[in-house]
Protein backbone atom coordinates (compact mmCIF):
# COMPACT_ATOMS: atom_id res chain seq x y z
CA UNK A 1 0.00 0.00 0.00
CA UNK A 2 1.07 3.54 0.54
CA UNK A 3 3.19 4.95 4.05
CA UNK A 4 4.36 8.27 2.65
CA UNK A 5 2.60 11.91 2.08
CA UNK A 6 2.75 12.78 -1.78
CA UNK A 7 3.13 9.78 -3.41
CA UNK A 8 0.50 7.41 -5.28
CA UNK A 9 -0.33 3.82 -4.73
CA UNK A 10 -0.26 1.45 -7.18
CA UNK A 11 -3.30 1.03 -9.26
CA UNK A 12 -5.53 -1.27 -7.13
CA UNK A 13 -8.91 -3.41 -8.48
CA UNK A 14 -11.78 -1.42 -6.30
CA UNK A 15 -12.72 -4.55 -4.33
CA UNK A 16 -13.44 -5.00 -0.59
CA UNK A 17 -9.88 -6.50 0.81
CA UNK A 18 -8.20 -3.50 -0.61
CA UNK A 19 -10.46 -0.94 -0.14
CA UNK A 20 -10.18 -2.27 3.08
CA UNK A 21 -6.79 -1.21 3.80
CA UNK A 22 -6.88 2.27 2.05
CA UNK A 23 -6.64 4.31 5.48
CA UNK A 24 -9.48 6.80 6.47
CA UNK A 25 -6.68 10.02 5.30
CA UNK A 26 -7.22 13.08 3.56
CA UNK A 27 -6.03 12.68 0.33
CA UNK A 28 -6.75 12.28 -3.35
CA UNK A 29 -7.63 9.54 -5.83
CA UNK A 30 -8.43 8.23 -8.96
CA UNK A 31 -10.86 5.35 -10.68
CA UNK A 32 -10.22 3.94 -13.88
CA UNK A 33 -12.23 1.20 -16.33
CA UNK A 34 -10.12 0.20 -19.53
CA UNK A 35 -7.98 2.84 -18.98
CA UNK A 36 -10.20 5.36 -19.39
CA UNK A 37 -10.31 7.99 -16.02
CA UNK A 38 -14.26 7.57 -14.40
CA UNK A 39 -13.13 10.55 -11.71
CA UNK A 40 -10.46 12.45 -9.67
CA UNK A 41 -11.60 12.97 -6.14
CA UNK A 42 -10.06 15.09 -2.91
CA UNK A 43 -11.14 14.58 0.39
CA UNK A 44 -10.83 14.44 3.64
CA UNK A 45 -11.46 10.65 4.21
CA UNK A 46 -10.37 8.46 0.95
CA UNK A 47 -11.73 5.23 2.35
CA UNK A 48 -15.39 6.88 3.03
CA UNK A 49 -14.95 8.49 -0.10
CA UNK A 50 -14.52 5.76 -2.42
CA UNK A 51 -17.14 3.28 -0.84
CA UNK A 52 -19.26 6.18 -1.47
CA UNK A 53 -18.06 6.04 -5.31
CA UNK A 54 -18.01 2.76 -5.94
CA UNK A 55 -21.97 2.64 -5.05
CA UNK A 56 -22.93 5.19 -8.37
CA UNK A 57 -24.04 4.16 -11.31
CA UNK A 58 -21.15 5.76 -13.53
CA UNK A 59 -18.60 3.36 -11.84
CA UNK A 60 -18.09 -0.09 -13.32
CA UNK A 61 -17.76 -3.09 -11.20
CA UNK A 62 -14.06 -3.87 -13.23
CA UNK A 63 -12.49 0.00 -12.21
CA UNK A 64 -9.36 0.42 -11.04
CA UNK A 65 -7.93 2.97 -8.56
CA UNK A 66 -5.02 4.85 -6.85
CA UNK A 67 -4.81 7.44 -3.78
CA UNK A 68 -2.50 9.65 -2.92
CA UNK A 69 -2.38 10.66 1.31
CA UNK A 70 -2.31 14.35 0.93
CA UNK A 71 -3.44 16.77 3.91
CA UNK A 72 -3.03 19.68 0.29
CA UNK A 73 -5.70 17.38 -1.34
CA UNK A 74 -8.02 20.13 -2.09
CA UNK A 75 -5.26 22.00 -4.50
CA UNK A 76 -3.50 18.49 -5.85
CA UNK A 77 -7.05 17.31 -7.01
CA UNK A 78 -8.10 20.92 -8.47
CA UNK A 79 -4.39 20.60 -10.74
CA UNK A 80 -5.27 16.98 -11.70
CA UNK A 81 -8.43 17.93 -13.25
CA UNK A 82 -7.43 20.92 -15.28
CA UNK A 83 -4.24 18.76 -16.11
CA UNK A 84 -7.11 16.39 -17.62
CA UNK A 85 -9.42 19.16 -19.01
CA UNK A 86 -6.75 20.08 -20.94
CA UNK A 87 -5.78 16.96 -22.48
CA UNK A 88 -8.92 16.29 -23.09
CA UNK A 89 -10.67 19.39 -25.15
CA UNK A 90 -12.12 20.76 -21.47
CA UNK A 91 -13.84 17.59 -20.77
CA UNK A 92 -14.02 16.43 -17.19
CA UNK A 93 -13.75 12.73 -16.94
CA UNK A 94 -16.53 10.66 -17.53
CA UNK A 95 -18.75 10.49 -13.90
CA UNK A 96 -17.68 13.94 -13.29
CA UNK A 97 -19.82 14.91 -16.15
CA UNK A 98 -22.93 16.48 -15.32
Amino acid sequence: MLNNQNSWSDWLDSNDENISNIPRSSGVFMMHSSMKILCIEGTKNINNSIREKITQPCILENTRLRYMITDNFEKISSELIQDYKNRHEGNLPLCMQE
